[in-house]
């Protein structure tokens, strides 16, 4: 009975043990942890209030959105009426058609209209490289061929002095990419929800030659953020805001930061409506100008959509419609890719990518600019996104052209 009662108390002490080493372990880390536990909240990319610490954007008064009117409608009702029903069937939540000078459609899922925020995954990126050509104006940093090391210097001693800003806005970084899969104690995951999104990225080492392949990555897209922060000598979402959203948000934008006071995520996570995603596009076509100021250098617009060396559908962490592939694939190390079904009905389509489709499509060609926000999906068997990546703008394309067509019959 002794012995009994030892092995007992033996066992209590041993369980009470594992316990207190797990309350320590979680509690080094909480805000980890608890973004872990409740990850299904953040795959819902509507709910807002798990995305903390965020720093609100605040808006300017840029020009009002010129609504179509009887007079300068460009989409037919059929058309409309086809692009409603296939918002509807595809989960999304917002899909918003620019034409020829006016906003032609503003369709809203049930429970969202213009006022919704919801998580815009990669389409951050598109955005961040807008804020390297501004910064580049100011004199922040001389030149996107300069050494990244100038800034990260971590980097200085070792392979890494080698790659340049350029490198990386093209996604050539030659980096390795963050350890540990779907493992909550990887590197991987914390890079996604941890609370130090730069010292895991800093750990990333050479593995390819700078500029020799393409290899998408949210690591190098925070490094990126870290790189304008440094540079720049404020907060990465006090740049944003001076420098950009106060000229183009008609609303706020909120970003999503790692801990209080840390670095911004910067590979995705960008809060805002879908009308300042329609501005953003507007931005493009209007080669970086608002109304009558220039936002962004024309030159530096200019960069973002020419085709980089490794990838014709890759500029400046923006994507491009330049080269038809069945599969268009994110490079070295990422299993998943889009399917394109068909070539894209234009040859200058330029193109925010996040996750899930949340897309902006802007074709300069036939002043047209396209936002879509929603839900999606993936393949886990083949690693294809559920996402049909010419559908949309080409629906919207032929439906244009066709009552072009339409109307210049007698």
């Amino acid at each position: 009975m002794v012995i009994v009662k030892r092995i007992a108390k033996g066992i209590t002490i041993f369980i009470g043990v594992v316990l207190l080493a797990g309350v320590v372990f979680i509690a080094s880390d909480w805000r980890f942890y608890k973004r872990l536990a409740t990850f299904d909240r953040m795959n819902s990319m509507t709910d807002m209030a798990w995305y903390e610490p965020v720093v609100e954007v605040t808006p300017g008064t840029p020009p009002e959105i010129p609504v179509a009117t009887a007079d300068t409608r460009t989409l037919s009702d059929d058309l409309v009426s086809a692009l409603e029903a296939y918002a509807e069937g595809n989960g999304s939540m917002s899909l918003l058609v620019w034409h020829q000078g006016a906003l032609q459609m503003e369709w809203y899922g049930e429970g969202f209209d213009k006022d919704s925020y919801m998580e815009s995954a990669s389409m951050h990126k598109s955005v961040m490289a807008l804020l390297y050509g501004i910064a580049i104006e100011q004199g922040h940093i001389p030149s996107v061929d300069e050494p990244a090391s100038t800034y990260l210097t971590e980097w200085q001693d070792d392979a890494r002095s080698k790659i340049t800003i350029r490198n990386m806005l093209q996604m050539a970084h030659g980096l390795s990419r963050a350890s540990g899969g779907f493992s909550p104690l990887g590197d991987n995951m914390k890079l996604g929800m941890g609370t130090n999104w730069g010292g895991i990225a800093l750990k990333s080492m050479a593995e390819d030659p700078p500029g020799a392949v393409f290899a998408y990555s949210n690591l190098n897209s925070q490094l990126l953020g870290l790189i304008l922060q440094r540079a720049t000598g404020v907060q990465y979402a006090e740049f944003l805001q001076k420098n950009l959203w106060s000229k183009v948000g008609e609303s706020s934008a909120r970003v999503w930061l790692d801990r209080p006071g840390g670095l911004a995520k910067t590979s995705g996570s960008l809060f805002t409506p879908p009308r300042n995603w329609l501005r953003l596009g507007l931005l493009h076509l209007n080669k970086g100008r608002v109304g009558d100021e220039q936002v962004v250098p024309e030159a530096w617009i200019d960069q973002v959509i020419t085709p980089s060396p490794n990838n014709p559908n890759y500029g400046l962490q923006t994507w491009l419609g330049t080269e038809y592939r069945p599969k268009v694939d994110y490079g070295k190390g990422v299993a998943a890719h889009v399917p394109h079904s068909e070539p894209f009905e234009a040859s200058d389509v330029v193109y925010f990518d996040g996750a899930n489709g949340q897309r902006v499509y802007v074709i300069a060609s036939e002043a047209l600019v396209i936002v879509r926000m929603g839900k999606g999906g993936l393949d886990f068997k083949t690693g294809a996104f559920l996402w049909d990546e010419p559908k949309l703008p080409n629906l919207v394309l032929r439906g244009l052209r066709s009552a072009a067509t339409e109307a210049e019959q007698p």
